[in-house]
């Protein structure tokens, strides 16, 4: 990977980050409101309509949240190349990458596929995930203020008390504490239960409709794998850092690969963001809803510089 001097950082915990009124500021630039208008295209629905005005039930909804968060990410360059000297952070940014779902706004960002194409793909995605979801019923929760053994060890005291089908897993691996687990209903309150007897700070049921990156998803693999082969993926113009293994692919049959192993497989991201500042990361921009990266970006290294840019 090269030196690492600008980022771009699209923020998305699978989902959870959306929230009622995004979008709203992405009407003030045309190039931002017109992704919006092509998505009405693709989805089949208003997409604005419901990123703005909720009902926040409907907005919290897998099929919406994907699309939804994936449309205002990418509303967020807009807004950010439309600043003074915004074209030109632009043009300096030489890597990138998304916490889960903001993978394939990195990979839109970076040309490896057309915002439409993309779009699909999210939607798909969705539509797959919640499937998946539906036919196990599984959930997620951040775990505050442990270690990442700390957390595999209250994962494993879970697990002794449900059965296989609510078995637990860390999911995402965010910064040292910070640390997302995912599985069974059952598994996930047996976690929430002894969460305080390992010391954690606190925890925090996740707004998502299953049981992500685990093998609880296996069933959007196939129809993931299905699009993204009928999908023109090209060499990304920089490099795009994947969850799954915290390394940048450019050959876009790997992608396809990769991206079918996201959606099952803990997100990396801890790794990622330490290989990037000991590579000299200098500055990022966190694009899209939400404040989380920023935060766990000054957790692993507090002079890092960080600007939120949201829609």
């Amino acid at each position: 990977m090269m030196m690492a001097r600008s980022l771009l950082l699209f923020y998305v915990l699978s989902q959870g980050a959306q929230a009622v009124g995004m979008g709203k500021e992405a009407q003030s630039v045309p190039a931002a409101a017109e992704l919006y208008k092509k998505a009405n295209d693709i989805l089949g629905f208003d997409l604005l309509e419901i990123c703005t005005n909720g009902p926040k039930e409907k907005l919290d909804s897998t099929i919406i949240s994907q699309p939804a968060i994936y449309v205002t990410s990418l509303a967020a360059v807009e807004l950010l190349r439309a600043r003074d000297g915004g074209q030109q952070i632009i043009d300096s940014v030489d890597v990138t990458c998304g916490l889960s779902l903001g993978e394939y706004t990195a990979l839109a960002f970076a040309g490896a596929f057309s915002f439409e194409d993309g779009l699909k793909l999210v939607k798909l995605r969705g539509e797959a995930m919640q499937e998946a979801a539906d036919a196990a019923k599984g959930a997620m929760v951040s775990i505050i203020g442990l270690d990442s053994d700390k957390v595999q060890q209250l994962c494993d005291a879970a697990n002794q008390e449900v059965d296989e089908d609510n078995k637990v897993q860390i999911a995402n691996y965010l910064c040292p504490g910070n640390y997302a687990v995912s599985g069974g209903v059952k598994g996930i309150e047996a976690v929430e239960a002894k969460a305080k007897s390992f010391k954690a700070r606190m925890t925090v049921r996740l707004a998502v409709a299953g049981a992500f990156h685990t093998g609880f998803m296996e069933p959007a693999v196939s129809r993931l794998e299905a699009a993204l082969a009928a999908t023109q993926i090209n060499t990304p113009r920089m490099p795009v850092i994947s969850n799954v293994d915290a390394q940048p692919h450019a050959d876009p049959e790997v992608i396809k690969k990769i991206l079918a192993r996201q959606v099952t497989s803990p997100v990396q991201w801890e790794t990622t963001v330490k290989t990037l500042l000991g590579k000299g990361l200098k500055k990022s921009y966190e694009l899209g809803p939400g404040k989380v990266i920023a935060g766990i970006v000054k957790r692993l290294d507090k002079s890092a510089e960080m600007e939120n840019i949201g829609a």
